[in-house]
């Protein structure tokens, strides 16, 4: 089975709210940490993938794969739960 890439977009997303899941989770193991360390952790793990699926949610409606609105909620989601995120790391830490 073919994936496409719409459905990677909407996967990234889920992937990226696990991240944030487990992130959450263990945060206390992050404490002995420098600051600039944790916020680079949290840039890879929760706004990258997210930069990655709006990428694919893009490249899926420029392909025209039979699913747009698949491409149009995976641009969604991902867009503002990366927008959040890293509004979260520039802010707040």
């Amino acid at each position: 089975m073919k994936l496409n890439l719409a459905v990677g977009s909407l996967l990234l997303f889920c992937l990226s709210v696990v991240f944030w899941l487990l992130l959450t989770l263990f945060e206390s193991a992050l404490v002995g940490m420098s600051l600039r360390g944790e916020r680079l952790i949290a840039f890879l793990l929760l706004v990258v993938p997210a930069s990655i699926g709006i990428l694919l949610g893009i490249m899926s409606l420029a392909r025209r794969e039979k699913s747009a609105w698949l491409s149009i909620t995976g641009i969604i989601l991902n867009a503002l739960f990366g927008i959040f995120q890293l509004m979260v790391i520039l802010f707040a830490g």
